[in-house]
């Protein structure tokens, strides 16, 4: 057997074997049905990390940096994210078992197996975050678009940043309370899903967004600097809650993160121009 074919069959091995300790790490934190799905996992991995023994005839160490990496971030940004991030980032593996089911027949089918049986198993794990994503994606787009265009038309209407900042910070928490209550209304009448906790996500998130779009108006004296933060942390917000839906919903990251910009983006400037000619026509000067 060739030294290359040895080398990327160990790979194999060790992908195996450290994803087999990721689920079984997360099994003993999950909850009945959510456990019973990753030991089966699990289960399928140690069977691969056997396999892959019989060829190797060595013991493989699983990477136990990868290990709290994945199990880290699957505890915090939930199940779902945490393992499709982990399934979206096995380019190497992949690789790998291309080039070895030319040698290997039987490799075909565990990879196979790898792409549809883990892919739908995955898919069954219960997780709230998941459920109640549209309740969040409500939040943290009415807040952007929102408060975006409000906090460019008092800039230019008030030109201080303290001011500023007040008047986006008591417009945002009134707007988050009534986000609130109508995706309760919304959620109540639609029998799907609990009222109260999507209407709870709707306002964590909006409150969040909130928060960090106007925190630059009370570090910052210079309300043109301020000004300047709020689209970077409208940007960012938008960055990485797309990146987290593409990842667990499995959706496009381009056409969602374009989308939400401009939208955002384009709210905020015609309201920066009104609250301009406002200041103009009204002749108001603090």
């Amino acid at each position: 057997m060739a030294d290359n074919t040895k080398k990327l069959m160990l790979k194999a091995q060790i992908n195996e074997i450290t994803e087999y300790h990721i689920y079984r790490k997360l099994a003993e934190t999950s909850k009945d049905s959510n456990k019973k799905v990753l030991n089966k996992i699990a289960e399928d991995e140690l069977r691969h990390y056997n396999f892959w023994k019989t060829y190797t005839k060595k013991e493989a160490s699983p990477k136990k940096i990868t290990i709290w990496f994945y199990y880290i971030i699957s505890r915090l940004l939930g199940l779902t994210f945490g393992l499709k991030l982990m399934e979206r980032g096995e380019e190497l593996a992949q690789k790998a078992y291309n080039e070895l089911s030319k040698t290997i027949l039987k490799v075909r089918e565990i990879e196979k197996e790898e792409k549809e049986h883990e892919n739908n198993l995955i898919n069954m794990i219960n997780e709230e975050k998941i459920k109640y994503v549209g309740s969040i994606v409500l939040g943290l787009n009415d807040a952007l678009v929102e408060l975006t265009g409000a906090i460019a038309g008092f800039t230019f209407a008030f030109q201080n940043t303290k001011i500023v900042g007040a008047a986006a910070l008591v417009t945002g928490i009134a707007a988050s309370f009534s986000m609130s209550a109508s995706e309760y209304l919304s959620t109540k009448t639609e029998d799907k899903e609990s009222p109260v906790k999507a209407s709870i996500y709707t306002g964590i998130a909006y409150i969040i967004a909130v928060i960090a779009l106007v925190i630059p108006y009370f570090l910052l004296k210079n309300y043109y600097f301020a000004l300047g933060f709020t689209p970077i942390s409208a940007i960012i917000i938008i960055f990485l809650f797309t990146f987290y839906i593409s990842v667990a919903k499995e959706v496009s990251f381009k056409k969602r993160f374009f989308e939400m910009a401009v939208l955002s983006f384009g709210v905020a400037a015609l309201t920066f121009i009104i609250g301009l000619i406002i200041r103009v026509f009204l002749q108001i000067d603090i």
